[in-house]
């Protein structure tokens, strides 16, 4: 069930709810000022395992990945990493079952799976007493999977995994991996073909490709697992020892090394599909996750396109008007990595006259670079989104992800307190330097443009089985709360917790859209879109801005 994050916005009946997330930006964010202790130990048949006691709450946040993804996958097999996390979660020879009913008996949250190009994960937060469950499940199918797999079980995922990448697909530029992977690596390249793979090589995936996938890739010694929480070391060596021990590793297996392909030539294709507006792609590859250039290339990617007062946005969507979105992004994975700008052509302007003026920002930026200021509000804004994430023991950007993503790429459970370093340390004369080297001529563009057309589908959603069913305590540890009231009548509630330099500011008001009148519905969403659209003596871009430099989200 492989995830894609995002954000949502809106308004609950009768409450609207304005939220700032805030740090003291000062020394905190220095390298040494943030630290996640952990114990690092490996047992005899070579699993990982890495503990990091939090005892704020009576939870364990439960992580275990595998050091396999699609990169893996021989010519011919291709989706079959995801295709075998989806049959991870239907029962193993001791649990032949689907794997969340337990859990949600148990509280736990946060349970899912992804799988990417490089790694697979299984993640979720327990309850203390629930710990050895989870712990008895996660080593029942890590050493005793194969004789729950049957045909059955492989065709219903086969289908399951199908319909994901169907509808997928048939997103708004929902192709879009499909043109990238194969136009910036060449065939034989590990990452030439996305993640879920195609619909013949998933027809193809037999028995005995599940069994040898399995015992190659699924051992103790090609894993991690991550303990973090309510929970030592001392406490988790006997649980690991005891789930864990008796399983067999797996054998040897060859480690991935960068494979950055050189592309010297600019490349183009015009994808015609089922989008709203023209979309302009320009792709270049970019160095693995580990190399100091990441970082500043990430730096180059959020100064050019990461949010209102970004140059990208603010040209083309603020003051030229000749598009309604543009964002860069530098996707960083273990070999290569890639690096992205997207614009949205706005209705009515000619594809040609923003790729120009997306050409110009691109241009000026290789010849002059960021500004001092603008690398070190980037800085502030990542370094304050990594701390913030610490704050939670599991879950995305968590303490249990973020030390198992340190292990997996570095071997350091700690390594984010490299990237903190890095960004610390960025400069603007490093920023231009890595954007010259990797932003120059290679790359690739895809322009995706709209079509009509008006057929049906050929098959919908079988409905003749009803209404979708829908299947789910412990005790928690609330921080003391204080209330008071200002003069002028504000209900203050005030609750204190030191995890994390955060200061978390709800503001609600007992005004929702069920109290719009009735000539305006809508008003009350309207009124909370407009709260950062400018305040006081700042408009939209200067209070985005302020904030931006306080590294706060609102």
């Amino acid at each position: 069930m492989t995830v894609i994050k995002h954000l949502t916005k809106g308004l609950k009946s009768g409450i609207g709810v304005l939220a700032l997330s805030g740090l003291c930006i000062t020394s905190v964010l220095a390298k040494d000022d943030i630290n996640i202790d952990y114990e690092k130990f490996t047992t005899d048949n070579g699993l990982t395992v890495i503990v990091h006691e939090d005892r704020k709450a009576p939870v364990v946040a439960v992580a275990v990945w595998y050091k396999v993804g699609s990169k893996d996958e021989p010519e011919g097999k291709s989706g079959f990493a995801h295709l075998f996390e989806h049959l991870m979660f239907n029962g193993s020879e001791n649990y032949d079952d689907e794997w969340f009913g337990p859990l949600q008996e148990a509280g736990a949250t946060g349970v899912n799976g992804t799988t990417d190009f490089d790694r697979t994960n299984y993640f979720q937060t327990v309850p203390t007493p629930a710990l050895e469950r989870i712990l008895w499940m996660e080593s029942d199918r890590m050493g005793h999977l194969l004789g729950a797999v049957t045909q059955d079980k492989l065709d219903e995922q086969r289908g399951v995994v199908q319909n994901e990448k169907r509808q997928g697909e048939d997103q708004p530029y929902g192709t879009l991996f499909n043109h990238v992977v194969e136009a910036l690596f060449p065939s034989g390249h590990p990452y030439n073909h996305t993640v879920i793979g195609s619909m013949e090589d998933l027809n193809s995936a037999s028995l005995d490709d599940v069994k040898a996938w399995f015992n190659q890739y699924y051992g103790p010694n090609n894993a991690i697992l991550v303990l973090s929480g309510d929970i030592n070391a001392a406490e988790a060596k006997p649980l690991v020892d005891k789930y864990f021990g008796d399983i067999e590793p797996g054998p040897a297996l060859a480690k991935w090394q960068s494979w950055v392909p050189e592309r010297k030539a600019n490349t183009r294709e015009i994808i015609q599909d089922k989008v709203p507006q023209t979309r302009i792609y320009r792709l270049w590859v970019s160095p693995e996750n580990t190399s100091p250039t990441a970082t500043d290339l990430f730096i180059a990617a959020s100064v050019l396109g990461d949010g209102k007062n970004s140059r990208m946005y603010k040209e083309l969507v603020y003051d030229q008007q000749i598009a309604t979105n543009a964002s860069v992004f530098n996707y960083e994975l273990q070999m290569a990595s890639i690096f992205g700008v997207s614009v949205d052509v706005k209705a009515g302007e000619e594809p040609a006259k923003v790729e120009r003026e997306m050409d110009k920002i691109i241009a000026e930026f290789l010849r002059k670079g960021p500004s001092r200021d603008e690398v070190e509000l980037v800085s502030t804004k990542r370094r304050a989104s990594i701390i913030r994430g610490l704050e939670e023991v599991g879950g995305f950007g968590g303490k249990a992800d973020t030390l198992a993503t340190g292990e997996y790429i570095a071997g350091d459970p700690n390594y984010f307190k490299t990237e903190l370093e890095e960004l610390a340390n960025s400069t603007p004369k490093k920023v231009k330097a890595a954007a010259q080297q990797w932003l120059g001529d290679g790359w690739h563009q895809i322009t995706f443009v709209p079509f009509e057309e008006h057929t049906a589908k050929a098959e919908g959603v079988d409905r003749s089985t009803g209404l979708p069913s829908i299947d789910a305590e412990t005790q928690l540890s609330f921080p003391q709360v204080t209330e008071t009231e200002l003069s002028n009548g504000i209900k203050v509630v005030f609750a204190q917790r030191s995890t994390v330099p955060l200061v978390n500011v709800a503001v609600q008001f007992d005004a929702g859209y069920a109290a719009d009148a009735g000539g305006k519905l809508g008003l009350a969403s309207f009124t909370t879109r407009m709260l950062d659209e400018g305040a006081g003596d700042y408009d939209a871009l200067e209070l985005a801005a302020e904030l931006e430099q306080l590294g706060t989200n609102l």
